[in-house]
């Protein structure tokens, strides 16, 4: 009996996987498809945007640099702790309308300060897998494709997966098998939301007299469409309330015939060498576990890909869920620990629906949709607007309610850097929590004696401590506790037994 099955091997289910591995857990994913290797995947359809907390987690398990070879940029630049924070090379768009990142005001960014990671980086699919499973396979973790699930039982004290003439019992299973999940429809989970109000298509296709397309975004009278920047490669919205059925193949005359409507010109398509069709349909699922069942990533909530969130909110459930489910799997979790997977991310995905749903609204084509337009753009193009929408792409505006009233408290942990150059992205390298603790007497140090197998205990100076005297960081990058004067042990012992559980009692003179 493995302690997780992971059905789903993508970015989510990989990620998941390599989480639960590094935390020691015996771990099962199962994928649908037999070959990982596909066109959707790699370059150019499966071009995929990473925001700046997802780039983090990566460093965080010093994958960062095998991520950004996959996804051909240069390795990280060197910076030092005085640099200024510079503003993000990208932003992205709200709606079609792109802002500029030249108008980010960095220094209203909370507890935000140089390091390696970049902002956002642009990769695929296929680079994000390779790199997870390499080091999913590193960790022991076994992958078996070609294994589509097709039933689900449960009791009190397992779960048993069926996939094919296979069984496969675990104590645990997640589903992260994307937004047609079979696991979510197998385990009876809620769904619901929202209908689309467009068809949308992404397609590489052969086009002759392609420069009667103009590059970007453009909104039409009849809807939309995108250039990208390689030859051929086109998306389109088509406001006709989801009417054409995914499970519709789109033909080369279907296609041709939407993009001359949309676009207004009489485009020829010659040849349709892949395309998909897409809808702004937004639900959710009402919790993320149902007894021994979990979701993540698409499998608990879809919506448009307007805004890129899908990659960025997938990567945040899992190295969320990773280390809670891993806690659990290994007994020494809290009461209560796996429910706060549903009470910190459900949110966040409530969030992303509803930015997607707005964009929608803001790009049909209708005289009322052009005006609130019209009043967008220019809230975006002010200085606030544009920090503001950055902080939400980026998921530095992202906060749990952890209840304290600290204002770094359940955000993402800047990159502080100790005296000897060693970073918090180094420190939490092994999955483990980690207290840095600033005080001169190193005050913190005993109170930590019965978690050494859960938290890593580290005492010193920073070069940048931003005021603090003593910080938690859980495994998955957040501030658990924070004190800005002399470290208060007892509300660290506190803050330290809800998220890690009972200290294991040591022979130590207090």
């Amino acid at each position: 009996m493995h302690d997780v099955v992971i059905v789903g091997a993508g970015p989510v289910g990989l990620m998941l996987a390599c989480e639960l591995g590094l935390a020691g857990c015996s771990v099962l994913v199962l994928e649908r498809e037999p070959d990982p290797h596909t066109p959707w995947r790699a370059v150019p359809l499966g071009l995929r945007g990473l925001s700046a907390t997802s780039v983090e987690a990566f460093d965080r398990r010093g994958l960062l640099p095998a991520l950004l070879t996959a996804s051909g940029m240069d390795a990280p630049a060197a910076y030092s702790e005085e640099d200024e924070l510079a503003p993000p090379y990208a932003v992205g768009h709200f709606g079609g309308m792109m802002l500029d990142s030249a108008d980010v005001d960095v220094a209203a960014l909370p507890y935000r300060i140089p390091g390696p990671a970049p902002e956002f980086v642009m990769t695929s699919l296929a680079a994000v897998e390779s790199v997870l499973s390499e080091q999913a396979g590193r960790l022991g973790v076994e992958i078996r494709r070609g294994a589509a699930v097709s039933a689900i039982a449960q009791d009190a004290e397992s779960v048993v997966v069926h996939a094919g003439e296979h069984a496969y019992p675990a104590r645990w299973v997640v589903g992260c098998d994307g937004g047609h999940s079979a696991v979510r429809g197998l385990a009876g989970f809620e769904f619901v939301g929202t209908e689309p109000q467009f068809t949308g298509y992404v397609m590489l296709v052969d086009v002759p007299d392609l420069e009667s397309l103009r590059p970007g975004f453009n909104p039409t009278p009849t809807g939309l469409y995108l250039r990208l920047p390689a030859d051929g490669h086109l998306g389109m919205m088509d406001f006709d309330g989801g009417a054409f059925d995914r499970s519709q193949e789109p033909t080369r005359e279907h296609l041709q015939e939407v993009l001359r409507r949309v676009s207004g010109t009489e485009v020829t398509l010659t040849d349709v060498r892949l395309a998909s069709s897409f809808t702004d349909r937004a639900m959710q699922t009402t919790t993320y576990r149902r007894g021994r069942v979990l979701l993540a990533g698409d499998a608990a909530h879809i919506h448009s890909p307007l805004g890129g969130q899908g990659l960025h909110t997938g990567i945040g459930d899992a190295v969320n869920l990773g280390w809670k489910l891993a806690a659990t799997v290994r007994g020494y979790a809290p009461e209560g620990l796996l429910d706060t997977y549903t009470s910190e991310r459900h949110p966040v995905a409530a969030w992303v629906l509803d930015w997607t749903r707005a964009q929608a609204v803001v790009m049909r084509p209708s005289p009322y949709a052009q005006a609130t337009q019209g009043v967008v753009r220019d809230l975006l193009g002010t200085r606030d607007g544009t920090t503001d929408v950055f902080g939400k792409l980026s998921g530095w505006s992202i906060r749990y309610d952890l209840g304290s009233d600290h204002p770094l408290v359940g955000r993402n942990a800047p990159d502080l850097r100790l005296a000897d150059g060693t970073r918090v992205g180094e420190l939490l390298r092994d999955g483990r929590g980690l207290v840095l603790d600033f005080s001169a007497d190193g005050s913190l140090r005993d109170a930590t004696a019965g978690w050494e197998g859960r938290i890593r205990y580290v005492t010193g100076t920073a070069r940048n401590d931003l005021g603090l005297a003593a910080v938690l960081v859980r495994p998955d990058g957040t501030v658990a506790w924070a004190a800005d004067g002399g470290p208060d042990r007892e509300a660290f012992e506190q803050v330290a037994g809800r998220w890690f559980g009972s200290p294991v009692l040591v022979n130590h003179t207090r």
